[in-house]
């Protein structure tokens, strides 16, 4: 494989752009794990799996509750015609 050159504005704009990649990734997993943090405290006050209140936010986030319900009816009407459900 070729080596490639980059120009002295080309090399400034990857850099840039590498700085900027980097400081918005570690943002983002800085507070994800803040989120993390919250749910668990708030899954476990509330009795619940933070499993459970992490998908509810996942799908009230992307406004997509009436998807899910329909799908979940699906699931339980596959799961009760296979005898799967207790």
């Amino acid at each position: 494989m070729a080596s490639r050159s980059f120009s002295s504005e080309q090399v400034r704009k990857i850099t840039q752009i590498i700085n900027e990649g980097i400081s918005i990734k570690t943002e983002i997993e800085d507070l994800s794990a803040g989120l993390n943090d919250t749910i668990k405290a708030i899954a476990t006050e509330l009795e619940i799996k933070p499993a459970v209140l992490k998908k509810a936010i996942s799908i009230a986030q992307k406004s997509k509750f009436t998807d899910t319900q329909a799908d979940h009816e699906l699931l339980t009407d596959i799961l009760e015609a296979a005898g799967r459900t207790l």
